[in-house]
């Protein structure tokens, strides 16, 4: 009788002790999952201080539409494509469209789908800021459902998903190691850059970008100055806080042996890669226009999207990377964005706020950088894969992975995305008018400017000079 009660007290204290473990990793995913969505605002802010001050209210609607539109487009069938079982495509089974088949118990499921739509919605308001100040409010909801339930997902049952194709978690890994991209520097960034580029080459650039009013080429682009830097730079500092929960959060799991480590690693290497990005970015261009026109200048510009780059770029590695290994991502994540935002200025293609070389030519650097810098060490204990590793430990089959998923996000989202955005604007759903563009989106479809910055009239300013007029005449 004794030892039924003793076994009773064990398998008691055994169930509670689960039920613990559980509980912790379901709070540590809700956590840095709700960081990520803080992400949200960074984005926000970001796009509302880099666009003109009267289109204010239309970046912020659409940053808002992302997060709606992507809730309803993942939940729907985007996460059942995702991580439905099966299929080397797209998830076969059924029980994860509408979160249908979801099981209480234990809130692992619905911690994983809330955790998971943080991303969907990250890859869809990338397009946000390029697309700003001049695509059409109806395109916008329509893509982001569009990115969220169809295109997005595809790309991560490739890649997260145990039966992709290319996953570094299927049994039979492609080229015995499968592609490493542990927080989305492929998955997540560039596909949302490469819909980006798409949607920028379709739409045109913002009127008085590169052409003059007769349609003729103009010698020297035109600028369009930030509205508000302090807007910027708070939208950038969120960003980087939210990154916190991106990376480290990607370990899903904090309580098992050795998951805290690979978190803290991620937090060290995500800090480091930032911050070398900011530097490299900034000072790789102070150097460029003091060669070029002899005169040294600071760009804060290059210095917050120099930080972001660094960030993507780290994001698919940062579990498998040394610190030093860090630094050197994030210097040539900042040399790749200074490189790549230049390079679109020469072809004429408008990015407002510059997200095309920040996430889909870092996110495509990030997932190389993997195959170069990817320690043996780090990948066995993070993976658990064994004689693989970056070109600079003497490995090749990583490289070469990574290479060919960069190319298949390429085609895929660049392949899906330029006949669904060709469609729109041949059916006139795009790009708005021309006179609803340079009077402004906030007027012309959000019922008013964002700020009210009417001072007072000429009448108001005679009343006053009247009623003071003893004070003016002292004074004169």
């Amino acid at each position: 009788m004794a030892d039924d009660e003793e076994v009773f007290v064990l398998e008691k204290f055994v169930e509670e002790t689960y039920s613990t473990f559980n509980d912790i990793d379901v709070f540590y995913s809700l956590i840095c999952g709700s960081m990520i969505f803080l992400m949200q605002c960074g984005f926000a802010m970001l796009c509302a201080g880099s666009v003109r001050q009267k289109n204010v209210k239309n970046i912020m609607l659409k940053n808002i539409l992302d997060a709606c539109g992507g809730a309803i487009g993942f939940w729907s069938v985007g996460y059942a494509f995702a991580y439905g079982a099966g299929g080397s495509f797209i998830g076969l089974s059924g029980r994860e469209y509408f979160l249908n088949g979801f099981d209480e118990t234990g809130g692992k499921e619905y911690i994983g789908f809330f955790f998971q739509f943080t991303f969907a919605a990250t890859a869809a308001t990338i397009v946000a800021g390029t697309v700003a100040e001049r695509c059409k409010m109806s395109a916008y909801l329509c893509y982001s459902l569009f990115l969220t339930a169809i295109v997005y997902p595809v790309v991560v049952h490739a890649i997260w998903n145990g039966d992709g194709f290319i996953s570094a978690f299927n049994d039979a890994p492609f080229l015995g190691v499968g592609m490493i991209d542990f927080a989305g520097s492929g998955v997540v960034h560039m596909t949302g850059g490469a819909t980006a580029l798409v949607a920028a080459i379709v739409l045109g650039p913002r009127l008085g970008r590169f052409y003059d009013e007769s349609g003729a080429p103009l010698e020297t682009p035109a600028e369009f100055p930030a509205h508000s830097v302090a807007l910027q730079v708070l939208g950038t500092f969120i960003l980087w806080f939210g990154w916190y929960g991106f990376n480290p959060g990607s370990t899903l799991f904090i309580s098992p042996s050795g998951y805290g480590a690979v978190a803290a690693l991620c937090a060290v290497t995500t800090t480091l890669s930032g911050a070398s990005g900011c530097v490299s970015a900034m000072f790789t261009d102070t150097i460029i226009g003091m060669i070029t026109e002899g005169e040294a200048e600071y760009d804060l510009t290059m210095a917050m999207n120099g930080a972001l780059g660094g960030l993507v770029g780290i994001t698919a590695n940062c579990c498998v990377v040394e610190p030093w290994a860090a630094c050197l991502i994030g210097i040539c994540s900042g040399w790749v964005y200074v490189l790549s935002s230049k390079l679109l200025v020469k072809l004429k293609i408008d990015d407002a706020v510059d997200a095309i070389p920040v996430h889909g030519f870092c996110g495509a650097w990030g997932c190389i950088a993997t195959g170069i810098f990817a320690s043996t060490n780090r990948i066995l204990f993070a993976y658990g894969t064994e004689n693989t590793g970056g070109i600079f430990y003497g490995y090749g089959n990583l490289i070469g992975v990574e290479i060919i998923g960069v190319l298949c996000i390429i085609l895929w989202a660049g392949g899906i995305m330029t006949p669904f955005f060709i469609g729109l604007n041949f059916l006139g759903m795009l790009r708005v008018d021309p006179v609803e563009e340079k009077v402004g989106l906030d007027i012309s479809h959000h019922k008013g400017a964002a700020y009210a910055l009417d001072g007072p009239t000429a009448e108001e300013i005679d009343a006053y000079e009247t009623s003071h007029g003893e004070k003016f005449k002292d004074e004169a």
